[in-house]
This record gives structure tokens, C-alpha cells and sequence, in this order.
């Protein structure tokens, strides 16, 4: 049985972090901001994941994203999964250069979903993370593209289905009216989606303290629980919130950091991976 996952997710524009509030973006800060704010090699330690979003609208300029992936990869242990903006073959194949071991799609899935299921047959379904944005819409829940700006008129059960489908090994579902708010997760639509299909489910958009994790993490169909919320967890509230969530009975993966040079400098040397 998969253990229960702790993600941190980062977002990205033109290279510098944001804030993301029903998909609104906010400037944060650039990497040196985020190096001076958090110990990425303590984060290592605290989280299962890394999600890091390519939210640059218009031209993705992917070579400055695989620029973030690269430095954030040298100076964090914990696996990433990268993406936004995938349109080829030669853009994932870049990212997984910089320091992916995952792949995000979202607008891909709609527009091009033959070009996810060549992800899925080259690099393995573990290796396709399906990022599903929706929207209540009246009685239903309609999943949206282009950073949630199109319509794409799929329910959610339905996109969930189609990742399936095309071989995608994992959901990445995210509440576009809770994004940000700091009002829990839809538990309602987690529930949902674990239900129409076989997809381990990661919970996004909502994260506001630490029971929403908990809260997040007991659902049957859910394997992960992510936070995008910079400022709440700053400090070591990641690792806080590990705690929070083991003490509630939810069995969390175990590393082994034995032989891992962690360093104290804000710029150490790049560690091997490897887990436990």
C-alpha cells in the first residue's frame, strides 16, 4: 500500500515565485528570495514532493522554467514533479534534464491527449502527474485549461477518466474557488474523483492550517496533500505539519538521510537522491 504523501508547491513566472489566489497571481520573490526565506535542505526533510508549476502566461519560456527546476533540484533532496506549459516531447525531455522525475500536464490532456499517452509509453505512467483545474458550474463540476482561463466542458469525473485513459499514473486536483483561500479542500470533489476512477488523487487549493491535511489525507482515494501557501509555511511549519499529520494516526513515508551530505550553507553542494 502507496504511503500518504506531504507536498509543498511552488509556482513559477519569468522566474520569480508567486502567490496564487483563485488562480490570481502575486509576486513573491526571485530564487535568492526563496534561498533566504527557507532552508530548501530542511524542506527535504519535511515534505515527500516537490511540485514546481510553470503559471508564466503566453510563452512559457521553458528554458528559464528548466532554469528553476535545475537550481531548485541541486539544493533539494526531495523528488520533483515539474510542469506547465509541456507542448513536445523535447519540452519534457528538458524538464527531466533539469531534475524532474515527474511530468505535469494540464492544457496538454484536452488539446493533445495522444502526446500524453507517448509520455506515458516513454517515460512510464509514474512519470505523468494529470493536473486537473475545476470549477463548480451550477450542479456539476467543469474542469478548466489555459490556467484555468478556457472551459474545457468536461466534468470532473470525466477528465479524470481521459488522464486514465492515457495512461497518466497520478491526479493533481486542484479547487480554482479555493485556491488560496485558506478554506480546506473540496472534500466533496476528492471523494468524487476517487470514486470514477483507479488514479491515486492529490488534494490541492484550500490549505489553511495543518487539520486540512489531516482532513485531506484520511480519504480513501487521496495519496497526497499539497500546500502552494508560501507564507504559512515559512519557518519550519512544513515540518510542524509532518508532525500534526503522524500524530493524527496517518502514516507518512519514512527516508533514510544517512549519508546525505546535508550542509548548513545556503548554497551546498548537490546531493544524490534516493530514498529509503
Amino acid at each position: 500500500m502507496l504511503k500518504k504523501r506531504l507536498i509543498f508547491t511552488l509556482l513559477v513566472n519569468k522566474g520569480v515565485f508567486q502567490l496564487s489566489r483563485n488562480f490570481s497571481l502575486q509576486a513573491v520573490g526571485s530564487f535568492d528570495w526563496l534561498k533566504k526565506h527557507y532552508e530548501l535542505m530542511s524542506i527535504s526533510r519535511s515534505i515527500d514532493e516537490l511540485v514546481l508549476l510553470n503559471v508564466t502566461r503566453g510563452d512559457k519560456q521553458t528554458a528559464l522554467f528548466c532554469e528553476s527546476v535545475s537550481q531548485l533540484s541541486t539544493l533539494c533532496f526531495t523528488p520533483i514533479a515539474a510542469g506547465g506549459g509541456i507542448a513536445s516531447m523535447e519540452d519534457a525531455y528538458r524538464l527531466l534534464d533539469a531534475g524532474a522525475d515527474k511530468l505535469v500536464i494540464n492544457t496538454l490532456l484536452f488539446d493533445r491527449p495522444a502526446l500524453v499517452e507517448e509520455l506515458a509509453r516513454t517515460f512510464g505512467s509514474q512519470c505523468v502527474v494529470a493536473s486537473l483545474d475545476y470549477r463548480r458550474q451550477g450542479g456539476r463540476l467543469e474542469v478548466c485549461a489555459d490556467a484555468a482561463k478556457r472551459p474545457t466542458g468536461s466534468t470532473l469525473e470525466a477528465a479524470a477518466r481521459l488522464a486514465e485513459q492515457a495512461g497518466a499514473g497520478e491526479l493533481y486536483v486542484t479547487s480554482v474557488e479555493r485556491d488560496g483561500t485558506g478554506q480546506g479542500y473540496d472534500v466533496e470533489a476528492l471523494e468524487l474523483v476517487s470514486r470514477c476512477c483507479r488514479l491515486p488523487v492529490i488534494a490541492s487549493g484550500g490549505v489553511g492550517d495543518f487539520e486540512h491535511f489531516v482532513q485531506g489525507l484520511r480519504l480513501r482515494g487521496v495519496s497526497g496533500a499539497s500546500t502552494a501557501n508560501i507564507f504559512n509555511f515559512m519557518g519550519d511549519g512544513l515540518t510542524k505539519a509532518r508532525g500534526y499529520i503522524e500524530q493524527n494516526g496517518i502514516e507518512l513515508a519514512k527516508w533514510d538521510f544517512s549519508g546525505i551530505p546535508f550542509a548548513t550553507a545556503r548554497e551546498p553542494a548537490a546531493p544524490d537522491r534516493h530514498s529509503a
